[in-house]
């Protein structure tokens, strides 16, 4: 529960940019209205995992954007992802959150059987 209100204060911290008190406020009061699913647990392994990523993603991100002015992509392709494990919702969520972080990067799908389609634009055009 504590990890699902971190996760969802977080979201709204970066959506709205504010940290004032009301904003605060105004927050917490929405990660505990939003419902709750029970029935997933998340470990904390996975939890440290998704963290890891997110200290690579961040650096990556940045990497990519000045790639991108520096050397332009002028191409596109789709690929498919497979998840590693089966994963509770917010861990889903937090790996879509990640690939659609990195600008060359967005999920256009998500599959049940746990595949997700993936825009990348290129700097060369595959075959």
């Amino acid at each position: 529960m504590i990890l699902s209100l971190i996760l969802r204060l977080t979201i709204w911290f970066l959506l709205t940019s504010d940290l004032s008190l009301a904003n605060i406020i105004i927050g917490v009061a929405i990660a505990l209205l939003l419902p709750r699913s029970n029935s997933e647990k998340e470990s904390i392994k996975e939890w440290i995992k998704v963290l890891g990523r997110v200290l690579i993603v961040i650096p990556q991100a940045y990497y990519e954007a000045i790639e991108i002015m520096i050397r332009p992509h002028p191409y596109e392709g789709l690929t498919l992802q497979r998840m590693r494990t089966q994963k509770s919702k917010n861990i889903i969520f937090l790996d879509i959150f990640l690939i659609a972080f990195t600008p060359k990067t967005i999920v256009l799908k998500y599959c049940e059987q746990g595949w997700f389609q993936i825009h990348r634009i290129l700097r060369r055009k595959t075959r």
